[in-house]
């Protein structure tokens, strides 16, 4: 079974990078890998954020450890997470935005669900790099969650939450090497219509990855 289980990521990441044209509406990740990188203290040593980008792919390992590490199941008895978000609620979405489409990140499945085919990089910032880089992250707060917050805290809650996670992107990212920053610079109305958010789910940040220029 473990095999079987091996060789379905393995196949699902090969289809999914030698068949650009086609769409996957499902993609099960590969398992995180959570015995790699560099002591903590080397990671925030050379923890920058970098502007400038390679076209190269991110092999979907790292996207999968990339998206653990922001905000993966990590105690499973409990379905608790590796950022920490206010009252438990768990209120932020990772949308994951890829050449080939738009994915919202299902953490309890370890997967990929397709939210819109297309190339829409460009529209998760304003600035040129987030066109070409291979990955970026887009980071929505589902504020319905917080019921017996007030406008002002669910404000507060969402952006702390928003951080936590882009900062362990950031402490991953520089374990491996790869170029990151963190962005507010986002056509939030446009994303949101393009993204088909409801009412309640607001746009707080976006984080680009990829191989450094």
């Amino acid at each position: 079974m473990i095999y079987s289980k091996l060789f379905f990521a393995a196949f699902a990441t090969c289809f999914y990078f030698s068949s650009p044209a086609q769409i996957i509406k499902s993609i099960q990740l590969p398992a995180p890998q959570k015995d790699i990188g560099r002591p903590l203290m080397q990671v925030l040593n050379s923890r920058q954020s970098i502007r400038s980008f390679t076209t190269k792919q991110l092999p979907m390992q790292e996207v999968s450890n990339i998206l653990w590490a922001a905000f993966g199941i990590n105690r499973t008895d409990e379905g608790k997470r590796t950022a920490p978000s206010a009252r438990n609620w768990q209120d932020i979405d990772i949308y994951v935005f890829l050449p080939e489409g738009v994915y919202i990140y299902k953490a309890k499945e370890n997967k990929l669900e397709l939210v819109t085919s297309g190339d829409l990089r460009g529209m998760a910032g304003v600035q040129d790099f987030v066109k070409i880089a291979p990955l970026n992250l887009v980071y929505v707060s589902d504020q319905s969650k917080m019921e017996t917050a007030s406008k002002e805290d669910k404000m507060m809650y969402s952006g702390a939450d928003a951080g936590f996670i882009a900062q362990n992107v950031y402490l991953y990212c520089s374990s491996q090497d790869f170029g990151v920053v963190v962005r507010a610079m986002i056509d939030k109305k446009a994303l949101a219509e393009k993204l088909k958010l409801k009412p309640g789910q607001v746009i707080v940040l976006a984080q680009t990855i990829g191989y450094k220029k």
